[in-house]
Parts: structure tokens; C-alpha cells; sequence
């Protein structure tokens, strides 16, 4: 596995690589989601790469940029056992060197949800993709379902600006207990586990609700509160039940649709989301 910190020589290698490419987007601190991705990519490619690069442009000012939790070695070691061949793990000044004054925007579809409750995180995680794509230079391109709403972004970034990529998306991956695989689980202190759980549980909530043939929406989404809040140190940032396509909010559950969620559990910010068919 080759290890790769600047642009030019990730495009010499880029260059000599076997077709097609996959590429692996990741921020670091690899966990099980992570390496779902990896495994898909190895399975599809005849090379696959990585990047490990946390973003600071997607952060706020008031984020946990610096807090990030950070593991270059062990990730590189989970990398590697996965098959991976090329990881670009560039410093922030490679990836933004002096004088970089360019920012690539979605429109709608990253002005909602999350890009209502982070102004700027799109626009940081567009830029950056944009970058990577146009590095790298990937046949296909890997994303989880558990950041429904960042795929959705990043299709309409690619097919927007003819980057040429296949942007796949694999299911979110969860731990026994149904709480979704995140980087951030790890800030979740003693005792908050229990209260992180009802995104999960609440998000079951509403596919047997709408089993059930309840189709209104705010209905189902009240419920699901009901259910967040019962625990403690859990505040709800949003729920929201939406086309599944565009993410216009629904009255009535009449077409394919994204149920999703943030929610604070203390300091610590979870989202979350399920598809209905």
C-alpha cells in the first residue's frame, strides 16, 4: 500500500493505476462503516484508494475541528488489511495552499437539514469533494447511506460539474444495539449510550408506523419525539420526513421517503436515517 501526501504524486500514481479506480472519502478514525466501503470498493476495482483528510472547512468556529479524534496509524493499518492500494493522506495546506480562494455551493438540496443547522458544512464538504474527484480522479466513488443527505449532495455535485464519477452508496452499518457506526460515537460519555439509542429506536418507530398504513407525517415525526425525549440529556436539532429525492417535507407519505434526524445527547450531535419505501 502506497501512502501519498501531495497532489502531484497522487496523480503520477493516479496515472499508472489499473482501471477502473474506486475512491474511499473518509475523515479518519476508520471504524466498521468505513471499511464496508473499502471491502466494496475492493470488490469492484482493480485498484482501490483512500483519502484520509479532516476537512476544516466543513467545520464551524464553533465545531470540534481541533477535538476531532485522529488514529493515522491505526487507520492505515485497517486500510492496508482491507486491500486498499493508494491513500492520499495530505496536510491542510496541500489541500488549501496559500491564496486558495475557491468554494463549489450546491444549491436546494444542501440548503436543508443539515445545511440549515451548519450554515457553510456543504459548501466545506463540496469544495473538498470536488477536489478529490478532479485528484483523484475515481471510475467510482463510495459514500454511507447514514449521511443520506450528503449523497444526495454530492450526486447533484457530480452530475452537475460532469466530474465523471459513480457515486455509490452502501447501507449504514450499526453496532449490535442499532445505534449507527459514527466517528463521533467515541465523544459519547458513561450512561449517554442509552439516550444515543433512541435515533435508532425512534427511526423503527416510524417504519412500523408506517407499516401500520400511518402515512402522516407529522404524526409519525411527533411520535418519534415523544420517544427521543424521553431520555435524558437528548435534544432534538431536527426530524424530518421528506421525498426521498429531493427532500421536499412530506404532509402525506405517498412516495419513497428519507426519514431523518439530529439530535443532541449532551455535547455530543448524532444524526440519522432510514428509508421509507
Amino acid at each position: 500500500m502506497q501512502v501519498i501526501e501531495t497532489v502531484s504524486e497522487f496523480r503520477v500514481a493516479e496515472r499508472s493505476a489499473a482501471r477502473p479506480l474506486g475512491l474511499v472519502p473518509t475523515m479518519g478514525y476508520l471504524h466498521e462503516g468505513h471499511m464496508s466501503l473499502a471491502r466494496r470498493a475492493r470488490a469492484d476495482n482493480a485498484t482501490v484508494s483512500a483519502s484520509i483528510f479532516v476537512n476544516p472547512t466543513q467545520f464551524a468556529p464553533n465545531e470540534d475541528l481541533a477535538a476531532y479524534p485522529r488514529d493515522m496509524d491505526g487507520d492505515l493499518a485497517k486500510l492496508e488489511e482491507a486491500g486498499v492500494d493508494l491513500v492520499f493522506a495530505p496536510a491542510p495546506q496541500e489541500v488549501y495552499p496559500a491564496g486558495f480562494d475557491t468554494r463549489v455551493e450546491v444549491g436546494e438540496i444542501a440548503a436543508k437539514l443539515e445545511g440549515a443547522s451548519r450554515p457553510g458544512h456543504f459548501r466545506g464538504v463540496t469544495t473538498v469533494v470536488c477536489k478529490l474527484l478532479t485528484i483523484v480522479r475515481p471510475d467510482k466513488v463510495y459514500f454511507g447511506q447514514k449521511d443520506a443527505q450528503q449523497c444526495l449532495v454530492i450526486k447533484r455535485l457530480n452530475a452537475d460539474l460532469n466530474l465523471g464519477a459513480e457515486v455509490v452508496v452502501i447501507p449504514t452499518i450499526r453496532d449490535s444495539d442499532g445505534l449507527a457506526l459514527s466517528s463521533r460515537n467515541a465523544y459519547l460519555r458513561d450512561g449517554d449510550r442509552e439516550s444515543a439509542l433512541t435515533l435508532s429506536r425512534s427511526l423503527n418507530l416510524a417504519r412500523e408506523m408506517h407499516q401500520s398504513e400511518i402515512l402522516n407525517a407529522k404524526k409519525i415525526s411527533a411520535q418519534m419525539r415523544n420517544l427521543i425525549e424521553s431520555e435524558p440529556r437528548t435534544s432534538v436539532d431536527y426530524i424530518s420526513i421528506s421525498d426521498a429525492e429531493t427532500l421536499d417535507e412530506l404532509d402525506i407519505i405517498d412516495r419513497p421517503a428519507l426519514v431523518s434526524l439530529a439530535v443532541r445527547i449532551g455535547d455530543v450531535r448524532l444524526i440519522d436515517n432510514t428509508l421509507l419505501p
